[in-house]
C-alpha cells in the first residue's frame, strides 16, 4: 500500500503526509471517499488519488524489490531510521540497495566540494577512514570530489558508509562514480527517497542534503566555496539540532572560504579526528606516529597550503626558473598537486591514518 500511495503521480509528500495524520494509514487513505480527502488536501489531490498509481511503475519497482539487496522502508518499518523523523517532512518512504541496518547505527556527515583540491579528497579519505574505524558509519552524497573521497574512507574502515542519492536508486549517477556506487552497495548502503528511474535534477539535491544531515549526529565540512551546496547541507543540519564541524585552511583558498565562514558562525574547527570524536563523545583514536622531518627545503616551503611558484621562490631564495623545474619533478613523483591559477599544492606519502594536529589546524591569520 505504501509503494501504491507514493507513486501516485502529481501529490506532493507534504500532501500525503496531511492526508495520513488525519486518515490514519495507507489503506485507510486509498479506502476514503474522494469528497473527504478533497477537503482535507484538494481536489487536484483527491482526483489524483482516485486514478491511482501507474501499474507499469508499481510492477517495475516490485520487480526490483524482488533482489535480496534491495529493499523498500516505509514510515512505519522498524528499519526505518529513526533520526529521520526528527527532521522536518521525513520521507515516506525510502529505496535502499546494500545493507540498511547502517542508517540505524551512530554516524557523521562529510561533504565538500565537487572541484576538490588534491589534499582536500586526501583529508577526506583519511578522516573518513578513521572515524569509520571508530565506529562511526561515514554518510555522504555521491558526488564527485570530496563526497567520493570520504566514501572510499568510510568503506576502508570499520563503520562503512552511506551514499544518500538525489535521483532513483536505479539511475547511476554520475557516472564516474559507478564502481563506487557499486562497491557501497555491496558493503555500505546506497538510499534515496526518489521513486526509481528519478534523474538527477538540481531541485532534488537540497532535499537530499536534508537526509545527509538528518542522518546524522554531526556534519564535517571539508572543503567548500562560499556557495557551495555542502554548505546547505551544513545549515539543514543546524536546522536539524545536529552538530557542525569544518576544516580551516588557507584565506587565499576559494575553496577554504566556506569552511572559515563556518567557523566563524560557530562551528567546531577540525585539526583532527578527535575533535570530532570529543564533541560527540565517541571515544578517542589512536594518537598518528610522528612524521619524520621534511628534508626538501621547497617542500618545508610549501607547508600545506596553496603557493605559487613566485611565492615559493621568495621564500627558498631559489630562482623562478629553478623552481619550476623541482616542481615538475616533485609532480611527476606525486610529491605535488597543481590547481588552478598556477598555484601547487604538498601531498604528504605515506599519510598516517589521522592527519596531525599541526598539519591540519591551518588557521586564519
Amino acid at each position: 500500500m505504501w509503494l501504491r500511495l507514493t507513486l501516485v503521480p502529481g501529490v506532493p509528500p507534504r500532501r500525503l503526509r496531511k492526508l495520513l495524520a488525519a486518515l490514519g494509514s495507507p489503506q485507510q487513505l486509498l479506502a476514503t471517499p474522494q469528497a473527504q480527502v478533497a477537503a482535507i488536501a484538494g481536489e487536484d489531490v483527491a482526483r489524483a488519488l482516485a486514478a491511482g498509481a501507474d501499474p507499469d511503475a508499481v510492477a517495475a519497482t516490485l520487480r526490483w524489490l524482488e533482489a535480496d539487496d534491495h529493499h523498500l522502508i516505509a514510515l512505519h518499518d522498524p528499519r526505518y531510521p529513526p533520526r529521520l523523523l526528527e527532521i522536518a517532512s521525513p520521507p515516506l518512504v525510502l529505496y535502499a540497495v546494500g545493507r540498511p541496518q547502517l542508517a540505524l547505527a551512530p554516524s557523521i556527515a562529510i561533504v565538500g566540494s565537487r572541484n576538490a583540491t588534491a589534499r582536500g579528497r586526501m583529508d577526506a579519505e583519511t578522516f573518513a577512514r578513521t572515524l569509520s574505524d571508530a565506529g562511526l558509519v561515514i554518510v555522504s552524497g555521491l558526488a564527485l570530489g570530496i563526497d567520493a573521497a570520504a566514501h572510499r574512507g568510510g568503506l576502508a574502515g570499520h563503520g562503512s558508509s552511506v551514499a544518500v542519492l538525489g535521483n532513483g536508486a536505479d539511475v547511476r549517477y554520475p557516472r564516474d562514480n559507478r564502481a563506487l556506487a557499486e562497491a557501497l552497495e555491496r558493503g555500505g548502503c546506497v538510499i534515496s527517497e526518489f521513486p526509481l528511474g528519478t534523474a538527477p535534477t538540481p531541485d532534488n539535491f537540497p532535499r537530499r542534503n536534508r537526509l545527509i544531515s538528518g542522518l546524522a549526529r554531526g556534519v564535517f565540512v571539508v572543503e567548500a566555496a562560499p556557495e557551495s551546496g555542502s554548505l546547505i547541507t551544513a545549515r539543514c543540519a543546524l536546522e536539524q539540532n545536529r552538530e557542525v564541524f569544518a576544516m580551516p585552511g588557507s584565506i587565499h583558498s576559494l575553496f577554504a572560504r566556506g569552511c572559515n565562514e563556518l567557523i566563524k558562525e560557530g562551528a567546531t574547527l577540525v585539526a583532527d579526528a578527535n575533535d570530532i570524536l570529543r564533541e560527540l563523545g565517541c571515544k578517542p583514536a589512536p594518537a598518528s606516529p610522528c612524521r619524520r622531518a621534511e628534508r626538501d627545503p621547497l617542500l618545508r616551503a610549501m607547508g600545506h597550503a596553496p603557493v605559487s611558484l613566485d611565492d615559493l621562490a621568495e621564500a627558498t631564495g631559489i630562482e623562478v626558473a629553478r623552481v619550476a623545474a623541482r616542481i615538475t619533478r616533485l609532480e611527476l613523483a606525486g610529491r605535488v598537486a597543481p590547481l588552478a591559477g598556477g598555484r601547487f599544492q604538498r601531498l604528504d606519502r605515506n599519510e598516517s591514518v589521522m592527519p596531525g594536529r599541526d598539519d591540519a589546524k591551518r588557521v586564519i591569520e
